[in-house]
């Protein structure tokens, strides 16, 4: 379901910013201003608002402006006990946080992608200014509402090269009560994934195995003890990720020390590998490549959103 509705104020003062000609690119916290390659010198820089709308903590969903920080959003849910699968993304300066509609823009998953789920699947509905300067919503804040074309999902990940967003409506999940990491070596990530129920994140860097097991104490207490049948774990801190991500079948990140020869570190069962080396680009699917191009050419003609940057690079 695609509406247009250009009665928002604020909505449509940036989309007055964005404008429907000449080059331009949308600025957040710059935590991943390279990533799809650099963005053209000539384009205008503009900034999304930024705002919680609304959230409703009984329903589980929350409406917030793109240029919101992560950091921001979580505050203020986490004092309700959820929180999003929007990963926090802090940059080379104090000052820069990673933004909502950067996060979406990316596609960038959490650490604890295993149990928080993806930002695809988190995010309901869309705002989003067009190539033509118009406010466009896609998606619905209830998933049974909504029919059709997933127009959400497209953009998610697509860099805002289709679209840049404005206001994103997200489904939250709860806190767990307790969350531990614990960390092992010479351990078999795979069994370890599969011993436990429903771990928040099982990572591997070839030698150590980190995982985060989450619930209420009880059952905490119990998914540790099954660990110690598969060797020693320790408390723990999240590991630090190298800066390169690279996306695999979950199969291929279980065999990431046969892939790369630096540091890295894969989410096993996930497919995704951080690693301290750049991720190539991807080769396509020609069916895939040629569908890609369709959407670029019926969303910006022009070529004006983000010029310079492309999915693969």
């Amino acid at each position: 379901m695609t509406i247009r509705r250009p009665n928002d104020p604020e909505l449509v003062e940036f989309a007055s910013q964005v404008g429907s000609d000449g080059p331009v690119t949308v600025a957040g916290g710059r935590t991943r201003w390279t990533l799809g390659g650099e963005v053209d010198p000539e384009a205008r820089v503009v900034s999304a608002p930024t705002g919680i709308v609304e959230y409703q903590p009984a329903e589980m969903v929350v409406t917030v402006r793109a240029g919101t920080t992560v950091d921001e959003l979580h505050t203020a849910l986490v004092a309700h006990g959820q929180i999003t699968a929007l990963p926090e993304r802090q940059g080379l300066l104090p000052d820069q946080r990673g933004t909502v509609g950067g996060a979406v823009a990316v596609g960038e998953n959490r650490l604890d992608r295993l149990g928080r789920g993806s930002v695809r699947d988190a995010v309901l509905q869309v705002r989003y200014i067009s190539a033509e300067g118009e406010v466009v919503t896609g998606g619905g804040p209830v998933v049974k509402n909504v029919s059709g074309f997933n127009l959400p999902k497209l953009l998610v990940g697509s860099l805002g090269t289709l679209g840049i967003v404005a206001e994103v409506v997200l489904r939250t999940n709860p806190l767990p009560p307790v969350q531990r990491w614990l960390v092992g070596r010479h351990v078999d990530p795979t069994r370890v994934r599969s011993l436990l129920y429903r771990p928040g994140a099982v990572l591997w860097n070839g030698t150590d195995v980190w995982v985060l097991v989450e619930g209420h104490e009880g059952d905490v207490d119990d998914e540790t003890a099954k660990l110690a049948s598969l060797g020693e774990f320790a408390p723990s801190e999240p590991p630090p990720t190298p800066p390169h991500r690279h996306f695999l079948t979950p199969a291929e990140a279980a065999q990431a020390d046969q892939r790369f020869t630096g540091e890295f570190l894969a989410s096993i069962g996930v497919g995704t590998v951080f690693a301290d080396v750049p991720a190539g680009p991807r080769v396509a699917d020609p069916v895939a490549a040629q569908v890609a191009q369709r959407a670029k050419s019926l969303f910006d003609p022009t070529g004006r959103l983000n010029p310079g940057r492309s999915l693969g690079v």
